[in-house]
């Protein structure tokens, strides 16, 4: 069935539930699909002209489709309380600890993706609205002594792979939207709010970072990359970037 719909490569350690759970919504879909046509078509014919060539004004009288009715929202209540609410909680409450994960900050802008990594000392500088250029998108203060080792790349997300990763999402102007369709997440960037969002890739390799949300005029080219490689390519992709400093 995933094969079917045309998911993408399962690239994190939550992805296969996602995945799961999307089938079994396809299921349904189905059965409801099935019922409803076995339905449909017994009215046309149960109520054709033939058997009916004077209209009825008083109608059916039979109270099954209030009860197929009934049937369905209790099944759409069972799905959206018993699964897709525990799995969401699940994605959202359980955030592991920033010192067993890379944390990462990700800052929308029209049309980019700004990424901001900790240096060796795993803290991010100072950033300062006023520094902001061409140069320097994110405004980092390099006089913060937390700020002099830190890595800004533009629509380029490095992770290592088997590690938490924990992305502090935000947006410069309008609402973006932080697609990676591998790792099965997809969370609005809203201006003036930070929002978290974590996963475990488990696929090494690239994919793209996609901005679901139509952002502006050049929205189109809103496009980055996730690269997942192994610590040690990831720590010598680290010392190449801080080298470059």
């Amino acid at each position: 069935m995933e094969q079917f719909l045309g998911l993408p490569p399962e690239g994190s350690a939550h992805a296969h539930e996602i995945d799961q759970l999307i089938v079994l919504l396809h299921w349904l879909m189905f059965a409801l699909f099935i019922g409803w046509g076995i339905f449909y078509t017994y009215v046309l014919i149960r109520f054709r002209k033939a058997k009916n060539p004077t209209a009825d004004y008083t109608g059916s009288k039979s109270h099954m489709s209030s009860y197929l009715e009934i049937v369905v929202a209790v099944v759409e209540i069972v799905l959206l309380i018993g699964f897709s609410i525990p799995l969401w909680a699940n994605r959202v409450n359980q955030f592991p600890p920033e010192k067993d994960a890379l944390v990462v900050h990700v800052v929308a802008e029209q049309f980019a993706w700004n990424v901001h990594y900790p240096g060796k000392d795993g803290k991010f500088g100072k950033r300062d609205i006023n520094l902001v250029d061409s140069d320097n998108p994110l405004g980092i203060d390099r006089n913060d002594p937390d700020a002099v080792d830190d890595i800004a790349t533009i629509n380029q997300l490095n992770l290592p792979l088997n590690k938490p990763a924990i992305i502090y999402i935000s947006s410069k102007d309008v609402i973006h939207s932080f697609k990676l369709p591998v790792m099965r997440i997809n969370q609005d960037a809203i201006p003036g709010q930070v929002i978290p969002v974590w996963f475990t890739p488990t696929l090494a390799g690239d994919s793209e970072i996609a901005c679901a949300q139509l952002c502006g005029l050049g929205h189109y080219r809103m496009r980055g990359y996730m690269t997942i490689q192994t610590m040690e390519e990831f720590t010598a992709w680290l010392d190449e970037q801080a080298a470059s400093l």
